[in-house]
Order: structure tokens, then sequence, then C-alpha cells
């Protein structure tokens, strides 16, 4: 097996290129590897296909070295492919998907990974684009478009950048109206907080949004939240933040809850969809979740 390194420079607070090089010389000997640093958007999707592509016989893990989005971009490459695998090194501001398995420190471990674990894992397809993770509307893509402006800066930055966002939308993304259907049946028809079709369980750095999901098992976990004021608002991120959300009583009158496979999301104008940090506006999307489509690497026990 060939172990690809796909390193993004530009993901989390600083370029970690330098520092993860010197430590993968300790597999100098042991293990068949590369480095591939990507140089633009979309040049990680591009690279993993096209190896996949031109060595149809050989078996390859990606280790996507950054964080949610840099995921997304390998992820997007493998698709299809059945010689491929993926794991992360997390060296991202977010890297939430990797929290359905481990800590952090789990995943920094180069030789846990080298020895890692497959899992066969769903994937969500919208379009021509792929998510693993977490979609968003609402208030989370709100927080996210904030986010891109912070996400570098001191003190505001890096792991609390997902705090700072929450700050800023609450000024302008409290309200968001749409029509929702899940698997053909009728969902949602008005104004919304904040809405999550998730295979992971968190985003935003530590915020559960979806506490009962499982990541293989075909469905979607969609859990809709309506508007609220602030007053409540304050109140309810802790409730949130902790994954409780579902089943403290104090909100049962704002959460709706669904399992499904096919989400479609329509608005009588574009709003912002957040997929694994990337973000997308339309009026239209159709989320399908594909039954372990591809396959991940969670770190070997110790």
């Amino acid at each position: 097996m060939k172990h690809i390194f796909v390193i993004n420079p530009s993901a989390g607070k600083a370029d970690a290129t330098a520092d993860l090089t010197n430590r993968l010389h300790s597999l100098d000997g042991r293990v068949d590897y590369a480095i591939h640093i990507t140089s633009a958007p979309g040049d990680a999707t591009q690279y993993v296909k096209q190896l996949c592509h031109q060595e149809p016989t050989e078996e390859f893990r990606f280790y996507a070295c950054g964080g949610d989005g840099t995921i997304n971009e390998v992820v997007s490459g493998i698709v299809g492919s059945t010689n491929a695998q993926i794991t992360c090194y997390p060296c991202g501001s977010g890297n939430d998907y990797i929290k359905y398995y481990a800590k952090r420190d789990d995943f920094l471990d180069i030789d846990r990974l080298v020895s890692g674990t497959p899992h066969r894992v769903d994937l969500m397809k919208l379009g021509n684009r792929y998510s693993l993770n977490c979609c968003n509307i609402g208030f989370e893509a709100e927080v996210c478009r904030h986010m891109e402006h912070v996400k570098r800066k001191p003190i505001i930055g890096g792991n609390n950048a997902y705090t700072t966002g929450i700050l800023a939308a609450l000024a302008t993304g409290r309200h968001n109206r749409c029509q929702i259907t899940i698997d053909g049946q009728p969902f949602h028809d008005g104004p919304l907080l904040l809405c999550s079709f998730a295979n992971g369980q968190y985003v935003g750095g530590a915020y559960r949004c979806a506490p009962r999901s499982q990541n293989d098992d075909g469905l979607l976990d969609i859990c809709l939240v309506s508007p609220t004021t602030i007053v409540r608002f304050a109140k309810l991120i802790n409730i949130y933040r902790a994954g409780n959300h579902l089943d403290d009583p104090s909100c049962t009158d704002l959460m709706h809850y669904r399992r499904g496979r096919v989400v479609e999301i329509s608005a009588a104008q574009p709003i912002h969809l957040v997929a694994d940090g990337e973000l997308i506006s339309a009026d239209h999307f159709c989320i399908e979740n594909l039954h372990q489509a591809i396959t991940f690497v969670s770190p070997a026990e110790r």
C-alpha cells in the first residue's frame, strides 16, 4: 500500500508543512509514502483522482493533512475508486469528522494512522459535490461565512473562530426561510434558525449538532431548530454544544428531528449551505446519502 500525505498549507492557524514533513521522516525505510502539497482550491481533488486513475491496481491510503475542507477535497477525489482509503492528519481549524472516532491527538499519531482500522462509511452527494461530515443551512452557514474572515487571526481565530462567527451571525443569520422534504415527505415550510444534515456528529470544532448520528447506517440525521429570541438562544447554545438539545425538555418546542436518505431544500431566493466547511449558495439543494460509499481509517488502538 502507498501512503500519500496531501498537505494543505492554507489550513489552520499556520502552515504545518515543515513540521509534518520532519515528522514523516520517522517512516523512512518502513513505509512506502509520498507527500503532495496543494497549491490551490481543488488541487487535492484533481491530484487524488488522477493518481487513482493512473494506478488502478495500486492500493492507496490518502492522509488529508488539514481541516474538514481538506478531507472534503480528498474524499471528492476518491469517490468511485475501489483502491483508495482516506484518513486525516488534523492540522486544520475544525477537524470535526474525526471526533466521531477519537480525539485530535490520536489522529496526530502517525504510526497509529499508518496501522489504523478501515471503516466503510456513508457519504453525502450534492449534485457534483460531496460531503462526509455535515451540511448546514441557516445560522450555522452564516457562522461559516463570518469564520472565513477570522480563522487565522489571534485569539478570535483558530479554535475560537466558530464562537466568533456565532457572535457575528447574531445580527444576520437568525431568521431563514425555506422548504424541506425528506424522502419525498414534507418536513418544514417556513422560517428556521438552523438545520443540520449529518453523518458525523460535530460542527464548529466543539458543537455536537447530531448526537444520535451513525456514519455507516445509510441515513442522515436531520435536526432543525426553530427561530427564537437572542435571550433564549444564549441559553440554548451550551445545551447545543454538549449535544443535549434533542433530550433536554427546555428545548422540546424548538427541535424538529428526523432521519432519512434524500433531502431536498428549496427557497424563493438563494440561501447559503455549508458542506464540510465549504460555502455554497443556491435556491435548491438535493442531498442524497450514499450508503458506505468510501473507506475511512481511524487510528489503531494503543
